[in-house]
């Protein structure tokens, strides 16, 4: 191994290390970036599905028109091997071989190109069905980080060292409570004296001073 592929699978080995601490940090933002790259590929796929499409019915074309000048071919060597000229004979068997090679040639391209259009149809479908796969799994990820964080928020709340737990609302409402009953208190008892006091004042007789 020479220094330059020596250098090139450390460089990897350091890339591959590095996406695998991103993906233990990040494991949603990872999981869409495959979904983004497995949707390109597909898509690009997709256009070469097509593009093989277009080529398998263009063999096809050709393979009709070759057939239908073999055709031709053939009725004119009858014609020519009727009227017993034989340079009208060759020209018309060298034609008849000609079409007659393209013919199978046309044919076994047809058929491979068959062949392999249903092979990428079929890895198309396959690369569309991961891609649902994993936005299944994307789903599942959200979900999952979703209830984790909710959970952490709420045993934040429940916890006895957090400053806004239940158990201090419920001390700091008992104690706003006492406050309005002692509050209550003190006005009673004031409303009461003012009462006495006035009850009092009332039941004095009046002293009329001498002349």
């Amino acid at each position: 191994m020479n220094l330059f592929q020596r250098f090139k699978y450390t460089i990897e080995a350091d890339l591959h290390q590095l996406f695998d601490k991103k993906e233990q940090k990040k494991p949603i933002a990872m999981l869409n970036q495959y979904i983004r790259e497995a949707e390109k590929q597909t898509e690009q796929t997709g256009k070469l599905l097509e593009r093989q499409g277009q080529l398998k019915e263009k063999l096809e074309q050709e393979f009709k028109q070759n057939a239908e000048l073999l055709a031709k071919r053939e009725a004119q060597l009858k014609l020519a091997t009727t009227s017993g000229e034989q340079d009208l004979i060759d020209f018309a068997s060298d034609e008849v071989a000609a079409y007659t090679a393209r013919n199978n040639t046309l044919q076994a391209s047809i058929e491979a190109s068959t062949r392999e259009y249903f092979e990428l149809e079929r890895k198309f479908e396959t690369m569309k069905h991961k891609i649902k796969d994993m936005k299944v799994r994307q789903l599942q990820l959200m979900g999952k980080e979703n209830v984790t964080r909710a959970h952490h928020q709420m045993d934040g709340m429940i916890a006895k060292n957090n400053k806004t737990n239940f158990e201090d609302l419920e001390s700091y409402i008992d104690k706003l409570a006492y406050q309005i009953d002692k509050d209550h208190e003190v006005t009673s008892f004031e409303s009461r004296l003012a009462q006495l006091e006035k009850n009092v004042t009332e039941d004095t007789p009046v002293l009329i001073e001498n002349k």
